[in-house]
């Protein structure tokens, strides 16, 4: 080998479709189609973007699956009215890159910790048992060796839900799952994150969340919880130096052939 990775790094051309969402999220992005007004219509976007039906389509279903744009039966694609709609265009266009993994941990410390002590005074009998129930399918699934994501966001979902303020729910559901990078679907998710021993310790910080929740000390599960995400931080980082250092050593080995 005489080079870097720089030769083996392939461009990948965008899909039409990704391209249409790009000009159409700009569009939300300026206001130029406000919350609430309806999108043209199939025609006439495959008359704009001069692509076929398929390609509109494909590209409607990705913008309302980041909850921008939603269709309704008979009556076409309208924008979204949720005051998250524009967080919902940035965080969507984040992409992938490793800073983001980060930014999006940072974004959580500011809204979780202080969702946990809500939870703990505000939360009731049924919304308690929601928190339960997602903590054990997420035991369920790591027992089984099957992806724990789903419920891993469950359990911070359930928490921000028995807030009782909807506004927690809605910042977790735009970041999707761009929130666990644990995921073996997150764009940011490694073997390490994956291990059995790495989701282990990720379960014994939930129980200590979940008993100041259901012991009703808000202090506690804000603890918890700085604790918890401040921990996901750190093991973030210490993946991209081991990443480096691996890629540095790599190069080195190459360059001694």
């Amino acid at each position: 080998m005489s080079d870097t990775a720089n030769d083996l790094r392939v461009e990948r051309k965008p899909k039409l479709s990704e391209t249409v969402v790009g000009a159409i999220r700009k569009q939300l992005q300026a206001g130029e189609i406000p919350p609430g007004h309806k999108l043209p219509t199939e025609g006439q976007l495959t008359e704009t973007f001069g692509v076929s039906r398929t390609v509109i389509r494909e590209a409607l279903a990705k913008l309302a699956a980041d909850g921008l744009v939603e269709p309704r039966q008979g009556a076409g694609v309208f924008v979204t009215e949720h005051i998250s709609t524009m967080f919902g265009a940035l965080a969507a266009d984040m992409g992938a890159k490793d800073s983001v993994a980060l930014n999006v941990l940072e974004v959580r410390l500011a809204i979780e910790i202080e969702s946990a002590g809500l939870a703990a005074i505000r939360r009731n009998a049924a919304q308690e048992a929601a928190i339960q129930e997602a903590f054990f399918e997420f035991e369920r699934l790591l027992l089984d060796s099957q992806p724990t994501g789903p419920a891993d966001l469950a359990f911070h979902r359930a928490i921000a839900s028995a807030t009782n303020n909807p506004f927690y729910v809605e910042m977790l559901d735009v970041l999707g799952r761009r929130a666990i990078p644990c995921d073996v679907t997150s764009p940011w998710s490694t073997e390490l994150a994956q291990s059995d021993s790495y989701q282990r310790g990720l379960q014994r910080e939930h129980l200590v969340i979940l008993n100041a929740i259901t012991a009703g000390d808000a202090e506690a599960a804000r603890e918890a919880m700085r604790t918890h995400l401040g921990a996901s931080q750190q093991r973030y980082r210490e993946r991209l130096q081991a990443r480096q250092a691996y890629y540095a050593s790599s190069v080195k080995a190459a360059a001694g052939e």
